[in-house]
């Protein structure tokens, strides 16, 4: 091999190497560490997708057209991840293998064959050999991973909105929290209001764990184009606020750790979607 096609294949070696540890970091991050993490290929591939839909759905007047076209963003971005991955890990093993079998070309076809587990193409020594093994691995770990990972992010999403299609007999389409007081009231149920805030408390807990640990959740829009899961919370928040309000006397007690915890569930999820929020608006 000539001195300068040497310096340039080991220079993508030591660039394969970044690629790599950047790749499992996001892999690791994203897939395996259970708290909110912000790895910086995943953080650039989820704005990347989110943009591109946007560009798609400014263009688009009606919402359900709209509402459609995003339903497909959450998916979308699963899809885009694991292809990132596949796509990095590929190339940077590539780049590791290129020193040892003389060019790039040569390390594209190896790296294709043991990440793909094709089979026609062999290396020849040891260290060839041994990165044949870890590309092989690494691929099989990835997708293995991503399926591991969707039972995980299904479950968390039907718990979500298991209570917000509740709330459709509750508080009408789209939810509104005057329609919640006004529809207790009317047959006679204030006395269940309590229970209501109660479970939206523990509804906002597990969403703000899950989404923020998940934050892939965000995208995942409810099934029913008029039903939301941001505006059900905004709905019982607001009809708790108004119940403390207008009948303190008559507010049960859970109300008011509602609007704390509701409070809360809306800064996490904010500060997992980099929207820049004041963490001690009024100290006293």
């Amino acid at each position: 091999m000539l001195p300068a096609m040497a310096t340039a294949a080991w220079a993508g070696f030591a660039a394969g190497i970044v690629i790599l540890l950047l790749t499992a970091a996001s892999v690791l991050g994203t897939l395996i560490v259970p708290r909110a993490t912000a790895p910086r290929l995943t953080v650039l591939v989820t704005r990347t997708v989110r943009r591109a839909f946007l560009l798609v759905t400014d263009r688009v007047d009606g919402y359900r057209t709209r509402d459609r076209i995003e339903a497909l963003g959450g998916p979308a971005l699963l899809m885009a991840l694991l292809l990132a991955w596949v796509a990095l890990v590929f190339v940077s093993f590539a780049l590791l293998l290129w020193p040892f079998v003389g060019n790039f070309g040569n390390a594209l076809v190896l790296t294709g064959a043991s990440m793909f587990t094709l089979g026609f193409a062999t290396p020849h020594g040891v260290a060839p050999t041994a990165l044949v093994f870890l590309c092989a691995m690494s691929g099989l770990v990835i997708v293995a991973l991503q399926i591991a990972y969707l039972p995980t992010l299904y479950a968390a999403f039907n718990r979500r909105e298991t209570l917000v299609t509740m709330l459709e007999f509750l508080g009408g389409v789209p939810a509104w929290g005057p329609e919640i007081l006004m529809r207790h009231e009317l047959i006679d149920n204030t006395d269940r209001l309590g229970w209501l805030y109660e479970r939206w408390t523990e509804w906002a807990a597990d969403v703000s764990e899950s989404h923020t640990t998940y934050p892939q959740l965000l995208y995942f829009r409810s099934p029913n184009p008029y039903r939301s899961w941001v505006v059900g919370l905004l709905a019982v928040m607001d009809a708790a606020a108004l119940h403390l309000s207008l009948s303190p006397l008559s507010a049960p007690a859970s109300a008011r750790p509602l609007l704390r915890m509701g409070y809360v569930a809306m800064r996490e999820l904010a500060g997992a979607v980099g929207v820049d929020i004041d963490p001690d608006p009024d100290p006293a």
